[in-house]
């Protein structure tokens, strides 16, 4: 491949620690010596998020909305201890939270499937990508304790002057208890909507999406109704064309039923059920360090790529002092390539399309040829079984799908 593939306009977003390290390496290695990126850089690192107040991330977010492609390194976000090492003026929030609340969308996980790692869940060939919807529900609810007997009602005021509806919740006769209202907005949930409509059409696969209505009648049917309305008047047509469908079933019959299935669909979950199930259905591909994490806008438009896990802060204490470290890059190899592939995609650009698969493929040959980091070697062998021959360290991996990508893009013909 003697020329450089014309990539396109892309938001990238530095992070922290071990990742960070891994950043570069993905730049300099697999992504600059095969495409030219107009690069939008923005320095998410910690120290910088407190220089700045927290300012760069916002503007990273409205960079990636104005530039529709956002590629994200994972982030610290900070407790009291991290507070404490990087004397921050403030617990800064999480990045990701911040650049969600400016963007909007649905974030859907995804795993990376080698043959060769094994899966808690034999039967899952494909990946079972999960959306979950990240808003209102359990996480914006007003709880408390009813410290004895006594009624708990809610009520409806409309803004219009009209008059209040009251609702008795229960009514504590010996004893007190505890109490809970929590709300959703209708816009959110036909955000929510579009955005697994659009991930179903992008992936060809069907679309499940789970609640209780049965004993929700009117909150979760809300859900259902406003998924069914949307889906027959924007998308039926359009799925029939791509031979996949659209259906709700109830979270218990799901999870069941995503037990038993051989994966390759998309499974929009609530907030809490999502909270759960991305984590259940992630340990029952392996590993975190091969799930894929990308923010699909309801415009089906804008997307933000990252990897599904943290910093790795382990292993970039051994890198401080120069000891050798075995870090999976895959995840965040895979954010680049999800990035690439939108900005392809929105551009109709072949030779981009192109190179992101290849890149993509070359990660899962090479694993599968059995060239792996340490993780990897440990989901095969047992961790105490693992000697130093079986992997290779966070460099040595590096190089070997360096030069990988080159045999591979050097057999392909240019479009």
């Amino acid at each position: 491949m003697s020329k450089k593939i014309n990539g396109g306009s892309v938001v990238e977003m530095q992070g922290d620690e071990m990742t960070r390290v891994i950043w570069e390496l993905i730049k300099e290695k697999l992504i600059f010596p095969f495409v030219d990126l107009d690069l939008h850089s923005y320095d998410l690192g910690m120290e910088n998020r407190d220089a700045t107040d927290d300012v760069v991330t916002v503007e990273a977010a409205k960079a990636i909305k104005k530039y529709n492609v956002g590629i994200k390194c994972a982030t610290i976000t900070p407790d009291e201890k991290r507070v404490e090492e990087f004397k921050l003026k403030q617990m800064w929030k999480s990045p990701n939270g911040t650049i969600r609340n400016i963007l909007g969308g649905t974030v859907f996980r995804e795993a990376i499937i080698c043959k060769n790692i094994p899966r808690l869940v034999s039967g899952w060939m494909k990946p079972i990508i999960i959306g979950r919807h990240a808003y209102g529900d359990q996480y914006r609810a007003t709880d408390f304790v009813i410290p004895g007997p006594g009624k708990v009602e809610m009520t409806y005021t409309p803004a219009d002057g009209g008059k209040p509806v009251t609702y008795l919740v229960h009514n504590f006769e010996s004893c007190g208890g505890v109490a809970l209202g929590m709300y959703n907005l209708d816009q959110s949930i036909k955000d929510f909507a579009h955005s697994s409509f659009q991930m179903a059409l992008s992936k060809e696969w069907p679309l499940y999406m789970s609640t209780k209505n049965t004993i929700l009648k009117k909150y979760d049917g809300r859900f259902k109704d406003i998924f069914q309305e949307i889906y027959d008047k924007e998308y039926k047509s359009k799925f029939e064309a791509k031979n996949i469908w659209y259906e709700h079933r109830l979270i218990d019959d799901m999870v069941a039923q995503a037990l038993k299935s051989e994966g390759g669909f998309i499974w929009a979950c609530k907030n809490y059920d999502g909270d759960v199930q991305s984590d259940s259905v992630a340990q029952g591909y392996g590993s975190l360090g091969m799930m894929t994490s990308v923010l699909i806008c309801p415009d089906g438009k804008t997307v933000e790529a990252e990897a599904a896990h943290g910093t790795v802060t382990r292993h970039y204490r051994l890198h401080q002092k120069g000891q050798e470290t075995s870090t999976n890059p895959i995840a965040s190899i895979f954010a680049w390539t999800r990035g690439l592939a939108h900005r392809a995609k929105l551009d109709d650009n072949k030779e981009l399309q192109k190179f992101a698969s290849a890149l993509e493929d070359v990660c899962v040959e090479t694993i599968e040829a059995g060239f792996m980091t340490k993780d990897l070697a440990a989901c095969i062998k047992g961790l105490p079984n693992v000697k130093r021959s079986d992997y290779l360290s966070t460099f040595e991996f590096m190089d070997k799908l360096a030069e990988n990508l080159k045999t591979k893009l050097s057999s392909q013909p240019r479009l």
